[in-house]
């Protein structure tokens, strides 16, 4: 398998990695808007080149994996799909415009291309897949984060909010997953995760809270339904080289190409 991966912050970096050591994989393309990080990455690996953009090696290419941002995401998706080629989206905040994303999905319908979005740094995306099969009440993530996690995000400096003079758990956003994809482009693409997989942008609820006692990020996802409740709270230590990062999204992306790879698909 031949592999492009778009970004090579934390998680591009250690997806890239771990797919150099894959004896499945045989050729991995690096892409970064910031050339010199992904040629770095490359000079670290065994089978990585560096090219300038998604389009240079499609034809050869068997899996595009975005790990940069929904702006990268956006960009690379339908060109992706569009030749028939299967892509992973770590920022998957990029489909929530609903025009967009019902283009992607029907282009992938029409040429083949299968979407892959990984469960990321949240529990629980598995039994709310099959809850939704049936009628869902209400569907909830409330986020908790520590300061570091915040820090520099536009909507918080807009807000007036100094997370770094908050003294107590404090609440910082409350609507819909729609708004807080949004807000948080780099910061709550989970919530975008279980719109998809529940009751839709609109109608799931996310709460953020910034505590400066927090030791890790928190993720807890409440699902009420005709199949019960479920209560599922993650708690996340942060990447040590971006806390803005949980560890876990990293290993999510990795096990996600390894099921992908292998085509074992336990726990579906």
């Amino acid at each position: 398998m031949r592999i492009t991966i778009v970004g090579c912050g934390s998680i591009g970096t250690k997806l890239a990695e771990a797919a150099d050591a894959m004896d499945e994989v045989k050729r991995i393309y690096l892409i970064d808007v910031v050339r010199p990080l992904a040629e770095e990455l490359a000079n670290k690996l065994n089978k990585a080149i560096v090219v300038d953009s998604v389009e240079d090696e499609l034809y050869h290419c068997d899996l595009v994996i975005e790990a940069a941002s929904q702006a990268a995401a956006s960009d690379v998706v339908y060109k992706t799909v569009s030749r028939g080629v299967d892509i992973m989206l770590m920022s998957v905040g990029a489909l929530v415009d609903d025009e967009f994303r019902e283009m992607v999905f029907e282009k992938a319908r029409q040429t083949d291309a299968k979407v892959f979005i990984p469960s990321g740094a949240l529990s629980g995306t598995d039994g709310l897949r099959s809850a939704s099969l049936d009628e869902l009440d209400e569907v909830e993530l409330i986020t908790k984060k520590g300061p570091k996690s915040l820090a520099g995000v536009a909507y918080v400096e807009q807000e007036g909010i100094d997370v770094n003079s908050v003294t107590e758990p404090t609440v910082i956003f409350s609507g819909s997953a729609r708004e807080a994809v949004k807000a948080f482009p780099k910061n709550i693409n989970v919530a975008a995760t279980v719109s998809l997989l529940g009751i839709g942008f609109d109608r799931t609820k996310v709460t953020i809270v910034v505590d400066p006692e927090a030791k890790s990020n928190s993720h807890e996802l409440i699902v009420k339904g005709k199949f019960g409740t479920m209560n599922c709270h993650t708690y996340n230590v942060p990447s040590p080289d971006n806390p803005k990062t949980s560890y876990l999204a990293s290993l999510s992306a990795i096990s996600a190409l390894k099921r992908i790879i292998r085509k074992e698909w336990i726990g579906i």
